[in-house]
Order: structure tokens, then C-alpha cells, then sequence
């Protein structure tokens, strides 16, 4: 009997010990994921005026090279989420790193700007499959426990690659031209999807569910029936939208009176980003202590702090209120997209496209509208128009509050909101 037991015991802590090591790997690899994704993805972004140099545009047109690929990468995320469903997650988001890798690799050889956009878009559709699956593949494959802790290292590597992606060709940029630039950011992200590819575990959660679109039509259908997601998404609409107007305007008021920093000065403000990159693991983690709603609404009030401290014509006050303003934005990030994996009712690949697809498309709309306000009132416009925003999603954070027992509690920050969410 002692000897049955003690075996019992052995194969209990090896199971153990092999799931940590598995949840382990899984962390590392969607970290190198993140990195990949977005770095690709904004690459562009340092490389727009050497673009209108280079090809004789107006910045109008070489500002395609950047919205191009998240238009296209937004279109693309519920259909390849559906996909995922059926063919796997595991595979679906190898093969969107590979191929969107191979396709920055040849763009420092587009013979001219039509050429280079098309690469770029078709390098939107190839990277959306990242995005689109991995929220749905940490939810299936780690426990409850450390989801949050999980997802918050993913968004680290998102933060991390979306700065390396703008600050790896603005240094090159110094010292060669936009081909050389681009091409080294493109050998950069090919290196980290080898660190992905070579080191994500095979999937243990997946199901395969029918892709037909009666059935993606079905699961996209009961997420936006659901109040919940439907709060959280439009989280992620307006929160987005007011982050990336910030940084898309920054830049033009630190070149401007009473600053007038040089254009590398100015660009290094996305150092910044570094603020997200540790706010999300560690809200993240929070989420799990402390609860998701507490820790939410926590972010929300954080960057909306930042953002009036960037009211003052002061540079050090804009650097620490650019700083809080990050640090909240990706906090609530990490958090809601905790949430919608943990919320979602059947499909959770449908419920985190949906999520996606707001954020992106909020970048979309809202990151060249606000543009509107900051033309005609300058930085006092814009923090009015982000304020707005942040004030609906202050709404919506309420509307997230837990319900039942202890719910009111928990909203003053006396309760425990871990397991509750609103119901559908």
C-alpha cells in the first residue's frame, strides 16, 4: 500500500513539474511571439519620411506603408481565428510568423513604393494570425491561475517588438538608407520567429471545431450577445484609439515651440514603451491576486492621469505623463484580454478576434480622426478628444463591475471579483 502510494505520489509531482516546464515554455515562446508580430508590424513607421525622400510622396501616400498593414491585419483576424479552429492554433500561428518573416525579408527589394505596399499588405494578412489565436491558445492550454501572468508576458513581448520595430530602423537610419534599415529590423524579426517556432510546445487544449460559416457566424454571434465582451471590446476601441493618438501627434509637438527637439530626440520617446512592457506582466499578475475588475479600472485611472499630465508645456511633466499614460494603456490591455478569453462563452478564438478587431480598428478610426481636433486646437484639443474617450471607457469599466454577492464590495475595492463577471 505505502509503495502504491508513494508512486501515486511520484507520478503526481512529475505531472506537476511537466506542466510548469510546458506553461513555461509556452510564456517563452508567445513572448518571442509578441516580439516577431510587432516589430514587423510598425517596422514602417521610422521609415516614413526617408519613404517620401526616397520615392518623391507626400507623406500622405508613404503613411500607406504603416496603415496598409494594420488595416489589412484588422480584416484578416476573424477569418483567420475561424480558421484556427479547425486546422489548430499551434499551426496557424507558425505559419503566420513564417511567412509574414519571409515576406519582410524581401521588402528592401521592392523596386518601387506600389511594389513595397503591396508587400505590406500582404504582410498584414500574414501577420494576423498571431494576434488572432494567441489569446485563445494561452486561455486553452494554461490554468486559470496563471492565465493573467501569461497573457501579461505576451503583451510585454507586443510592447517590446512595437518599440524595437520603430527605434531598431531609426538607429540604422543614421547610418544607411531605408533599404538597410528595413532590412535589418526584417532580420531581426526572422530571428525571433525561429525562437518561436523551435520553442512552442504542441497544443493540449485544442478541440477542433467546425470552420463552416453557419458556425463562425454562430460563435461570433454569442460573443456579441454577450454584455460583457461587448464592454470589453468597446475597451478596446476607444483605448487604443486615444494610446496611438498620443504617440501619433507627439512627436509634431516636441519638434514644435517651445521644445524644438531634433527628429532622433523626438523619436527616442518611444523608449517609453518600456513603461508598458513592465506594467503588463505586472498587471497581469495583479489580475490574478487582486481581481481583473479592480485591476482594470486601476489602469484606466492611470492613464487618465497621464494624460493631463502632458497638458503642461513642460518636458520632463510630458515624459512622465507619456510614461503613466503607457503603463495604464498596456496594464488595461493585459487585463482585458485576460478577460475575454475567461469571459467568452463557447469559442473563445471568435470572442478574441472580436476583441482584436476593435482594437485595431479603434488605432484605425480614432488615431487619424483626433488628428482633426489636434490640427485646429493643437495638444489641449487632443487631450480633450482622449479625455472623452477615457470618460466612455470609465463607463464601460463600471458596467464591468461583479455582480451578486460581494459585487459592491468589490467595486470599492473590498471584495474579491476573481471568479465574477457580468453575466450575458
Amino acid at each position: 500500500m505505502s509503495t502504491g502510494g508513494a508512486m501515486t505520489s511520484t507520478d503526481t509531482g512529475s505531472t506537476a513539474i511537466s506542466d510548469i516546464s510546458h506553461d513555461r515554455r509556452i510564456t517563452t515562446a508567445l513572448f518571442a511571439a509578441g516580439l516577431t508580430t510587432f516589430a514587423s508590424m510598425y517596422s514602417a513607421q521610422a521609415l516614413l519620411p526617408s519613404l517620401s525622400a526616397a520615392f518623391g510622396v507626400a507623406p500622405a501616400q508613404a503613411a500607406l506603408a504603416v496603415s496598409l498593414t494594420t488595416g489589412l491585419l484588422a480584416l484578416a483576424i476573424i477569418p483567420v481565428s475561424a480558421l484556427s479552429s479547425r486546422i489548430g492554433r499551434t499551426t496557424v500561428m507558425t505559419g503566420s510568423a513564417v511567412i509574414s518573416a519571409a515576406i519582410g525579408l524581401l521588402l528592401p527589394l521592392s523596386p518601387s513604393l506600389d511594389v513595397l505596399l503591396a508587400g505590406r499588405a500582404l504582410q498584414g494578412v500574414a501577420l494576423a494570425g498571431v494576434p488572432a489565436v494567441a489569446m485563445a491558445y494561452l486561455a486553452e492550454e494554461i490554468g486559470g491561475d496563471g492565465l493573467g501572468a501569461a497573457m501579461g508576458i505576451y503583451v510585454a513581448g507586443t510592447s517590446i517588438g512595437g518599440l524595437a520595430g520603430r527605434l531598431i530602423p531609426a538607429v540604422a537610419l543614421d547610418l544607411t538608407s531605408w533599404r538597410w534599415a528595413e532590412a535589418a529590423i526584417a532580420v531581426a524579426a526572422a530571428g525571433c520567429t525561429v525562437w518561436f517556432v523551435r520553442g512552442l510546445p504542441p497544443s493540449r487544449g485544442f478541440v477542433a471545431r467546425p470552420a463552416g460559416m453557419r458556425s463562425a457566424l454562430g460563435d461570433l454571434g454569442r460573443s456579441l450577445r454577450h454584455r460583457g465582451l461587448l464592454a470589453l471590446f468597446g475597451l478596446a476601441f476607444v483605448l487604443m484609439g486615444g494610446f496611438v493618438s498620443i504617440y501619433n501627434f507627439l512627436g509634431y509637438r516636441l519638434a514644435r515651440p517651445p521644445f524644438e527637439l531634433p527628429s532622433a530626440v523626438a523619436g527616442s520617446v518611444f523608449l517609453l514603451y518600456l513603461a508598458g512592457t513592465l506594467a503588463s506582466a505586472a498587471a497581469g499578475r495583479w489580475a490574478d491576486r487582486f481581481g481583473k475588475h479592480r485591476v482594470l479600472a486601476a489602469s484606466v485611472a492611470l492613464m487618465g492621469g497621464g494624460v493631463l499630465v502632458t497638458i503642461a508645456d513642460h518636458l520632463i511633466a510630458i515624459i512622465l505623463g507619456i510614461a503613466l499614460c503607457t503603463a495604464g494603456f498596456f496594464g488595461a490591455h493585459a487585463v482585458a484580454s485576460t478577460w475575454v478569453g475567461a469571459m467568452a462563452p463557447g469559442n473563445r478564438g471568435a470572442a478574441s478576434s472580436l476583441y482584436l478587431f476593435a482594437y485595431y480598428l479603434g488605432s484605425a478610426i480614432i488615431g487619424s480622426t483626433v488628428g482633426i481636433a489636434y490640427a485646429k486646437q493643437g495638444w489641449p484639443g487632443l487631450t480633450a478628444c482622449v479625455g472623452a474617450l477615457l470618460a466612455v471607457a470609465a463607463l464601460l469599466v463600471w458596467s464591468l463591475r461583479p455582480r451578486g454577492a460581494g459585487g459592491a464590495l468589490a467595486v470599492l475595492g473590498l471584495g474579491d471579483d476573481r471568479g465574477s463577471h457580468p453575466s450575458a
